[in-house]
């Protein structure tokens, strides 16, 4: 599935130059835990976003070890017994704008924004829906999207001695600023 994601973003960079593609190699995303005993939050901006406004696919590639935590016990715990990102060294979007009709790429202004799509984490694809904006300003897009996943969908199980501090579901938030690609 990895190598059917990869070949789907270089793909989409490969399109005629008739498509509107936008791109960012610096996108963020993070993802945040709230349980009883301890908030888990991780910040990452080592995220490839690629954007065909005319076909409306969308793909994201987001390197696991570049999720920084406040703690580093929390982000060694992270990478080597969660999402063992030694294994799985990157986390990957692979969907389409379904309301693409509805959003006007040409024109400034903020739009509401559906996509939906296959997240891959550690190896396992599940489908994935998210609401979000797209925003046109200045030759640029920005987009943002925030979501929930549930870990134990991804093969991440938790344990039982650390039960009480990470929830089962964890919020997801995406932000890119989309330029085009030249």
């Amino acid at each position: 599935m990895k190598k059917l994601l990869i070949a789907a973003f270089v793909l989409l960079l490969a399109l005629p130059t008739y498509a509107q593609r936008y791109v960012t190699k610096n996108g963020f995303i993070s993802f945040y835990s709230t349980a009883p005993l301890e908030n888990i939050e991780a910040d990452n901006n080592q995220v490839d976003c690629a954007l065909d406004t005319q076909s409306g696919v969308f793909v994201v590639k987001a390197l696991m070890r570049a999720f920084i935590f406040e703690k580093a016990l929390m982000q060694e715990h992270f990478n080597e017994d969660y999402v063992q990102s030694s294994k799985y060294p990157n986390a990957f979007f692979s969907g389409k704008v379904q309301n693409l009709k509805d959003i006007n790429f040409s024109k400034p202004g903020t739009y509401p924004a559906i996509i939906s799509g296959k997240l891959t984490i550690r190896g396992v694809t599940n489908p994935v829906t998210a609401k979000g904006t797209f925003t046109v300003a200045s030759g640029t897009i920005n987009g943002n999207a925030k979501f929930p996943i549930k870990i134990g969908d991804y093969g991440i199980s938790i344990p039982a001695p650390v039960m009480g501090k990470i929830a089962k579901t964890v919020t997801i938030t995406v932000k890119v600023n989309l330029t085009p690609l030249k």
